[in-house]
């Protein structure tokens, strides 16, 4: 996968906090940040899969069958 350079702005104690990080645990400010990112998008999955389910349950969220929407795709499996 490629990179990509993003500037990005942040509160100056945590900005302190990354740097100590940084030093205590001898890995660049940029591999905290990604692992933290990763984490935390992990975690927004799951709250996006909760909503899903919870608009499901409700009836807000209509499901269908998989062969139903590959046959009107024409898809043959």
């Amino acid at each position: 996968m490629s990179t990509v350079k993003k500037l990005i702005s942040m509160d100056e104690g945590l900005a302190k906090e990354l740097e100590n990080l940084s030093r205590i645990l001898g890995t660049s400010q940029s591999d905290i940040v990604e692992k933290a990112l990763d984490f935390y998008m992990d975690y927004i999955d799951g709250i996006l899969a909760e909503k899903v389910i919870k608009g499901i349950k409700e009836g807000k969220i209509k499901v269908k069958d998989a062969d139903q929407v590959f046959k009107k795709l024409g898809i043959d499996v």
